[in-house]
């Protein structure tokens, strides 16, 4: 073990325990400054909106350095190398299946969108399940699940994991079925084998640990902005936006409240940090759970800078098939999900 490797180690072992007492006496450190150091009116909008802020963002920063941690470590072990070459060969629809799981755990982000689609193309891996891929991979990644884990609980993280991994399936499957490879750009069946620039790196054990230092210091310092800027808005509304208010609006009785507020997510742009908060306070104010998660979706998962990039690789008829397949999952999602809860 390298000596930074052994001293980075060390920081783990001592941060640990001091991350779980922050985490147990949080709520305790921020009703204590609200009420006694700062000493503001009890019961008050302002001071719910600061009581809301300043528990929220130091809850989510302490959930989402944890995990993404050891997501990091996770991601290690799945190169996008690795990742194309495990789906070459497989069937249509267990290929969507298997490529929608691992685009969990790949690192991708949308400035990676047009080489990953490119190694892909080049091993001669299915357009549907090249998609499929390209829908998990952003819209079910760790800084959502920390968030509506960390903000909602665990059930309706599941549900998220569980709906987006259908939506991905179900819309690669389609895509695949439809054989849209005309709508292709065509000098991306030219290109020779290797030239995506996707690399495969063997790593030890420290290595890993390494690599999830990285994470944390690359995702987070990148998210964080939106993190506060989201939490910042929601305590606005969970501070000043009178109960029951988003009810007429996203509320499970008003019909069009799901394609609405998937139509009004698609152009909009942000990362599950800056929405997610938003979306929390949302539903606290009488929006549904299924409109939410329906508006949330589309604003993760039909990013409009994706969209620009892939413009790249693929013809516009494509670029609408895709966005109009993946709108249309989330909409029966978010219906289905209205229904039930």
């Amino acid at each position: 073990m390298s000596g930074k490797s052994r001293i980075h180690g060390c920081y783990v072992l001592v941060l640990i325990p001091v991350w779980v007492l922050l985490y147990l006496y949080l709520g305790d450190l921020v009703n204590y400054l609200i009420n006694d150091i700062i000493n503001l009116e009890s019961g008050a909008r302002i001071t719910e909106t600061i009581r809301f802020f300043l528990y929220e963002v130091p809850k989510v920063m302490l959930l989402m350095t944890l995990i993404v941690f050891a997501v990091g470590i996770i991601r290690s072990y799945f190169s996008p190398e690795k990742t194309r070459k495990s789906l070459e060969g497989k069937p249509l629809f267990v290929g969507n299946i298997l490529a929608s799981v691992l685009g969990i755990f790949t690192p991708f982000c949308s400035c990676s969108a047009v080489p990953l689609f490119l190694g892909f193309v080049e091993a001669g891996i299915p357009l549907g399940v090249t998609f499929s891929f390209l829908i998990a991979a952003p819209m079910i990644n760790e800084v959502a699940v920390i968030l509506l884990f960390g903000l909602f609980g665990w059930k309706t993280a599941v549900i998220y994991i569980s709906t987006g991994l259908v939506i991905a399936i179900i819309a690669g499957w389609v895509i695949g079925r439809l054989k849209l490879e005309r709508f292709v750009e065509s000098w991306v069946y030219e290109i020779k084998s290797g030239s995506s620039g996707l690399r495969d790196e063997k790593l030890n054990f420290e290595g890993r640990i390494e690599y999830g230092i990285t994470a944390v210091k690359d995702i987070v310092s990148k998210v964080w902005v939106y993190v506060i800027i989201g939490i910042a808005v929601g305590a606005g509304v969970h501070g000043y936006v009178p109960e029951n208010f988003m009810a007429g609006l996203m509320g499970k009785d008003v019909w069009w409240s799901v394609p609405l507020s998937v139509l009004i997510g698609i152009p909009l742009y942000s990362n599950a940090a800056g929405i997610i908060p938003v979306v929390q306070s949302l539903i606290e104010k009488g929006a549904s759970l299924g409109t939410s998660l329906a508006f949330m979706m589309s604003v993760i998962g039909l990013s409009l800078p994706e969209m620009i990039i892939l413009k790249k690789v693929l013809k516009l008829p494509l670029i609408f098939i895709f966005i109009g397949v993946v709108g249309t999952g989330i909409i029966i999602v978010g219906y289905l999900f209205n229904i039930i809860y």
